[in-house]
């Protein structure tokens, strides 16, 4: 299997972005939206909550590569621990996000459960911020230089659909964006005149240094894509696909490729 780093669905991405910034001041960022920016906000790449330890891996292209494939950011024993702040969902958004996890659960070996107690570590479910994002990958307070780091997975309430509930815990479970990998470039158009001024960086590619894409080929219809106007600054397509009949950025659920990475990353 051919060493990239991440993502499809399961095509877990390392993407370049601006310099270092702490985990807690981008959960701040988010809460200052005004209206409900789903998976476009100001986070890295728009939904994606990471740590500094990250961010540093990201821009010197080394420990993401090493740490994820070796499986530093992989939840332990293939598990999941959760807790939803029930406060923050009604009862029809609380059964999609248990959806969620069943159905991530059901196609794979990954387990989903509540927390213990309030001092274990789990991925807070919550939606008291605006936007759909997630931290990428098992983090724990130790793993970023003694830095604070949490664990977030939140979802606002233009975030329940199925395939965006199921986007952001692949991100939980360690994956990025399909489209920054290293081939893209082979499969889709970038076009930057269409791109909002200031969020290029979401846009970044990688080389196979940097992504694995656990020898699954590119894969248009990942719950990882992003669709084709996504920071566009006018309406029209940043993302132009090199194949006709190709659509991208579905939110469904996950593709067969999805699933096979998914596997690929935990259960093999």
């Amino acid at each position: 299997m051919q060493a990239f780093v991440l993502f499809n669905f399961c095509l877990i991405f390392v993407i370049s972005s601006s310099a270092p910034v702490k985990e807690e001041n981008n959960l701040n960022e988010a809460k200052d939206f005004s209206g409900d920016v789903g998976e476009e906000g100001k986070l890295f790449e728009g939904d994606m909550l990471l740590s500094s330890q990250q961010h540093r891996a990201i821009h010197t292209a080394t420990q993401q590569r090493n740490g994820l494939l070796g499986g530093s950011k992989r939840w332990p024993e293939r598990t999941v621990a959760y807790h939803i702040e029930e406060d923050d969902f009604d009862e029809d958004q609380i059964k999609m996000i248990e959806e969620g996890m069943a159905d991530i659960a059901n196609k794979s070996c990954i387990k989903f459960v509540p927390r213990a107690s309030d001092g274990d570590h789990a991925v807070i479910i919550q939606g008291s911020a605006n936007g759909c994002f997630s931290s990428v990958g098992f983090n724990t307070p130790g793993d970023d230089d003694d830095e604070e780091v949490s664990q977030v997975l939140n979802l606002s309430k233009g975030c329940f659909r199925h395939g965006t509930v199921v986007h952001e815990m692949l991100h939980t479970l360690g994956f990025y964006h399909m489209q920054s990998t290293y081939d893209r470039d082979d499969y889709v158009k970038i076009v930057w005149e269409n791109i909002k001024a200031g969020t290029e960086h979401n846009f970044a590619k990688y080389t196979n240094d940097t992504v694995t894409d656990f020898g699954v080929p590119y894969d248009y219809g990942s719950v990882m894509h992003y669709p084709e106007t996504a920071f566009s600054k006018n309406g029209n397509k940043t993302i132009i696909v090199l194949k006709d009949d190709a659509v991208i950025g579905q939110r469904n659920g996950m593709s067969e490729s999805d699933i096979l990475k998914l596997n690929r990353m935990y259960c093999e």
